[in-house]
């Protein structure tokens, strides 16, 4: 059985890929650049690749997934809908998407480093997550 750290981080990590392809999939429809859809499809498809990943790595270490919490799923849809409510635009949607990747990629490094004891492969995982977040923020920029 693997160490609690390594089972924490990779909870925070499931958490995390599923609230990136929540929040992609609340945006799509919206979206009128078709670069910039592109863009986030593809990045959806990589956030549910690494989520499948970290899927099969909780079976193997006999843990559950878990899901992303109400509170921050909520918050995250009201945001949006509350900010493309008074500026539906492409850029609107970047920034959205860009805090989102921001506080991704924080939540992530403190994970790493309260988890510390974390087997390397997870590790390994969560920065493969972290890359993912920081290439969707740097390809958003010019959308901003």
């Amino acid at each position: 059985m693997e160490n609690k750290d390594t089972i924490n981080l990779l909870k925070e990590c499931d958490s995390g890929t599923k609230m990136a392809v929540t929040s992609i999939d609340e945006v799509l429809d919206k979206i009128k650049d078709e670069n910039m859809k592109q863009l986030l499809l593809v990045s959806k498809e990589h956030h549910g690749k690494l989520g499948n990943e970290i899927h099969s790595l909780l079976v193997e270490y006999g843990s559950d997934e878990k899901d992303p919490s109400a509170m921050a799923k909520g918050m995250s849809w009201m945001m949006t809908n509350m900010k493309t409510a008074v500026h539906d635009s492409d850029r609107t949607i970047a920034d959205i998407m860009t805090d989102g990747c921001n506080m991704g990629i924080k939540s992530l490094h403190k994970y790493l480093n309260h988890y510390d004891k974390a087997n390397d492969k997870v590790k390994d995982v969560c920065r493969e997550l972290v890359d993912i977040e920081e290439e969707l923020a740097r390809k958003l920029r010019p959308y901003l």
